[in-house]
């Protein structure tokens, strides 16, 4: 059974950092996709950032190109997401999600529970 457990969230100013983590579980983290979504009230989710299975493409919303980097750690399984210079509208309950395949294109079938960043202007 896959399991993702996401850490790092919480409250911040704006212009500060966060560094989310993704533990994974249950499957050969290396051979798949993994992604962060988020999720603000009223809104729909959506995709922050994608990272293939062994980190040679990655993939970012435009809304967070130049501030956000995604990275791996196959040997550790684990995914992190670096969020520098946060504004108020990063403010959303942030998902981890491993990917159905190798690249970061396909479905993603496996979700983590979300932890909360909130940006406070």
């Amino acid at each position: 059974q896959v399991q993702l457990v996401e850490s790092g969230g919480g409250l911040v100013q704006a212009g500060a950092s966060l560094k989310l983590s993704c533990a994974a579980s249950g499957r050969t983290f290396s051979s798949y996709a993994m992604g962060w979504f988020r999720q603000a009230p009223g809104k729909e989710r959506e995709l922050v950032a994608a990272i293939n299975w062994n980190g040679g493409t990655k993939d970012y919303a435009e809304s967070v190109k130049g501030r956000f980097a995604i990275s791996r750690d196959n040997a550790k399984s684990t995914v992190t997401l670096q969020m520098n210079s946060l504004k108020p509208e990063d403010t959303a309950v942030y998902y981890c999600a491993q990917n159905s395949g190798a690249g970061t294109l396909g479905q993603y079938k496996y979700w983590g529970r979300g932890t909360q960043v909130t940006v406070s202007s």
